[in-house]
Order: C-alpha cells, then structure tokens, then sequence
C-alpha cells in the first residue's frame, strides 16, 4: 500500500460529557484493535437501519437473558430496530421467569456443591434459585397451556408459542411482551431444549393432541428470506440461533450486512468460532457484504453498539 493512501491512528480523546456515539465513532478512528472492529460494528447496523429496503435479523444466546443485558435486547424489540428474531429456547425461559420473579448477583467462584444443597443454580456470575426458573414456570406456564388448548389452538409453532405468551404478560420489561406488541416474530428452532420446551413436553402427557409445528417456523422464515429485497443480521453468540440465519439466508444467495459478535475461538472449527467471513464460502453471507466479526463479551458489546444505534432508527418503520 502507498504511504500516501495509508490512513493515520487519531488518538480517542475522551471526557465526562462524551454521548456513546461519539465513543464509537472514535473507536473507529483509533485503529484499537478491538474498538475499531467494534466501531466498524455500529457503522454496519447503521446501514442495516437506514437501508428502507433491508430485512433485520437478530439473533442470540439465552445466556445474556439472565443479565442486565436483557434490557438492551427488549430496547431493541421495543423501538422496532429489528423484524425477526432467532434464538434458543432458553431465552423464553429466562424471560418468562424474570418476569414472576429476580436472579441476583452471584460470582464465579462460588462452592457450587454448596448451592445445590441451597436449591440454588449459577449461571456464570447470576444465581437463579430453583423457585425463580423450573417451579414458577411450571405454576404460571401450565394455566396459560390450558388456555390456548381450551381455544382450540393445539398445534402451533414456536413463533406462535412466543406471541401467546408475549400478549398474556403484562411486563414492560419483558422481550416477549414488546414483540408480541410489534408484531414481531421470534423463532426458536431447540424449542424443547430448556425448562419451556420441557413444560410443553409435560403438557402434552395430559393432552395426547398437543403438539408443536416447527415446520410452519420453517415455512415462514422461507417466506421472509425469498420476499425480502436485502438482509441484514446482529448475530450474538453462535450455536443453533446464529446457523439458523445464515442457513436460510444463503436462499437467496447470502446477507447484505453482517455482524457478529463472539467470544469462541475459530481454531476448533465450531459455528461458534467461526468468522464471519467462513460464511461467505457458504454462501451464506454475499460477497460484496459488508460484514465484521467483533470478539469480546456482548454485555459490553452490544450495549454500546445499541446505543449508538439509537439515535439511527428505522426511516419508515417507526
């Protein structure tokens, strides 16, 4: 590269009134880098946002639904900055819950053995006792099953599952509550594997007719990536919610705009690790995308790259 083409490292000049875009934008700037990946970030889901003709993907791990970080995903659902959301089943579980009842602050380096004798489970750093997850579940989940099987709806997908659940809660904090508000579909493809699935499994001992339709999921992700003009996706953490959405969108020949925030390494082959810029041999991300791969934890992540989204919006959306 020419000297005279080559760009100058701009020193991040912070100060007590600085707002979170200007940080970001600075980040950029720094070449620090993490930050600059990170600053690329908010630039790519600004575009994502100002793009009237994009479809917006997110998806993520039920781990961050236990964290303060919950609010970051709600804010996001509830100003409309995406249209589908893709995650685990655990999500449903932590959201729910959260809304019958608290997690509280615990520490990695607690005697783990100790609470389990206290009916007390951790979750990194976050004690979640038992009576907060499976016993409120099963208490307030089961009425709520009864209720739409008395309906007649004894089929349904997990997006349907998610919206039922989302219109009978009442909690502003919940994410469940703004989508099912915003019609906006959240799509759960392990929908058995956490303590929701489990009381959809117990239900349907009662109910030999009930089951779940996770084709019709299927069916409509299929409808959304042939009917969207351009796509884009926030893609936190990998596993089963990650794949999802690259794997359909490579029907229509890959996303417009990625970004991907991790915390795995690549050099085991796994999903999780994998860059995005692996997904582009799939298929599953153009090209011509503009796309980042952000490593670092995405409790301080995605905070700061919502926040800089914010102030963006959705032109002709809101």
């Amino acid at each position: 590269m020419s000297r005279t083409r080559m760009k100058p490292i701009t020193d991040i000049e912070v100060d007590s009134e600085m707002k979170v875009t200007e940080l970001t934008a600075a980040m950029l700037a720094s070449g620090g880098f993490t930050a600059k990946k990170l600053g690329m970030a908010v630039d790519i889901f600004a575009s994502m946002l100002k793009d009237e003709k994009c479809t917006v993907f997110l998806s993520f791990p039920a781990c961050i639904i236990s964290t303060g970080t919950r609010g970051v995903i709600r804010k996001l659902v509830e100003e409309k900055l995406v249209d589908v959301i893709v995650t685990t089943c655990g999500t449903l579980d932590h959201d729910l819950a959260r809304v019958w009842k608290k997690y509280y602050h615990g520490d990695f380096q607690m005697d783990d053995a100790d609470l389990h004798k206290q009916g007390i489970n951790r979750l990194g750093n976050i004690l979640i006792p038992n009576d907060s997850y499976g016993i409120v579940l099963e208490r307030k989940m089961q009425p709520i099953l009864d209720e739409l099987y008395e309906e007649g709806k004894k089929s349904l997908s997990s997006r349907q599952l998610a919206h039922e659940f989302g219109k009978r809660i009442t909690d502003k904090g919940s994410i469940l509550y703004w989508a099912a508000r915003n019609d906006i579909p959240i799509y759960v493809p392990g929908i058995t594997d956490g303590a929701f699935g489990s009381q959809l499994w117990l239900f349907s001992q009662r109910h030999s007719d009930f089951n779940i339709d996770i084709l019709k999921d299927e069916q409509e992700l299929s409808d959304i990536v042939f009917t969207s003009k351009k796509a884009g996706a926030l893609m936190i953490g990998g596993g089963i919610s990650k794949h999802h959405v690259i794997w359909w969108n490579q029907f229509r020949n890959g996303l417009d705009y990625a970004v991907y925030l991790t915390t795995a390494e690549e050099y085991d082959g796994s999903l999780s690790g994998a860059r995005i810029r692996e997904a582009v041999s799939w298929g599953k991300v153009k090209e011509r995308a503009k796309y980042v791969t952000v490593e670092g934890d995405a409790t301080i992540t995605l905070p700061l790259l919502t926040c800089s989204a914010l102030g963006v919006g959705r032109p002709g959306r809101n």
